[in-house]
């Protein structure tokens, strides 16, 4: 199996998660929280790296992180490596620490940067951790709400600009746009990463694709590099079916007669390849419930195993969809 790719340039930013080996915590107390965030202050120093939102689980971590000199292995290593050593020395044990390799996403901060700083603030509400955000220390949330003074290592002002030019009106926007809503609405951006390791718009994995992903330079990993094409949106997978099953677009949307092999088709399709969650499929498809969409996909998923003509049309159909 290819390894990740790791695109690495000047001014790339990256939403880095590593996790404790077999699952296992990574921090066990509050000192290893700060030792954590000591290995980050000397980064920044070290590698000249930028750090714009971090959060530390029990056994994982979270940064949203800005590379100027394009050395994020090299940076990211060196973190691990110091954690690790720190960890298994206090408690005189040996082994790894951290599960295999970093995972690293690529990311257009223009479009991703509001969103994902804020899916990696909600993981402590999202793991029943807490019920207040701002009183937990061991992320960046409560420097960027002035609960307290942010270090100097972490960068604040890009984001905060983001949500007012007046410092303390920006801090109650992005407060607002983090904690004012139902946390479970709030879609996870990892969902429209293309390749594996990238988030961004059309034109930003289009400039990725071309201007850094070749033959001569990944050899091998080209077969990755191949999936750079963005999921293709719900209207488009409905457009494609249509086509294949001559029927009109508005059959497949709304809500009305049963056995209607097409709508199920386009429900597994929409599911299998848009990247939307099940409740924003379910009111595209005439307002029935993310359980609906469930429940259709797992129907027609059951069906395929023994219809072999059904499963090469809809092999076909995936396929034209695909590559369109």
């Amino acid at each position: 199996m290819a390894r990740s790719l790791r695109i690495e340039y000047p001014g790339a930013f990256y939403h880095v998660i590593n996790r404790g080996n077999a699952g296992d915590a990574i921090f066990e107390s509050g000192r290893d929280h700060e030792r954590f965030l000591e290995c980050l202050e000397t980064a920044g120093e070290r590698f000249d790296l930028c750090i714009h939102t971090y959060c530390l689980m029990t056994n994982h971590y979270h940064l949203l992180v800005e590379t100027p000199r394009a050395n994020l292995s090299q940076t990211v290593k060196w973190i691990n490596v110091s954690y690790a050593t720190y960890f298994n020395r206090k408690r005189r044990r040996q082994g790894h620490v951290f599960q295999g390799r970093y995972k690293a996403i690529l990311v257009d901060a223009d479009a991703y940067l509001k969103q994902l700083s804020r899916y990696i603030h909600l993981n402590p509400l999202r793991a029943n951790m807490v019920e207040n955000l701002g009183g937990y220390s061991w992320s960046s949330y409560p420097a960027f709400i002035g609960k307290v003074p942010p270090p100097e290592w972490l960068k604040t002002d890009w984001l905060l600009s983001l949500f007012g030019k007046q410092r303390k009106a920006a801090m109650r926007n992005y407060r607002r746009f983090v904690e004012i809503q139902d946390w479970n609405t709030v879609e996870n951006p990892s969902g429209n990463v293309v390749g594996g390791f990238l988030l961004g718009s059309d034109d930003f994995v289009n400039w990725v694709k071309t201007t850094y992903l070749s033959q001569s330079k990944f050899g091998k990993e080209i077969a990755q590099a191949a999936m750079l094409k963005p999921k293709p949106s719900a209207e488009q997978i409905v457009e494609g079916v249509s086509k294949a099953f001559s029927c009109r677009k508005e059959e497949l949307i709304q809500k009305g007669r049963k056995k209607n092999a097409a709508r199920d088709v386009a429900i597994y399709l929409a599911r299998d390849l848009s990247g939307e969650s099940n409740v924003r499929l379910g009111k595209f498809f005439g307002g029935i419930s993310g359980a609906g969409i469930t429940m259709r996909y797992n129907l027609l998923a059951h069906q395929l195993e023994s219809n072999r003509r059904l499963r090469q049309t809809v092999g076909r159909v995936k396929k034209e969809i695909i590559n369109n």
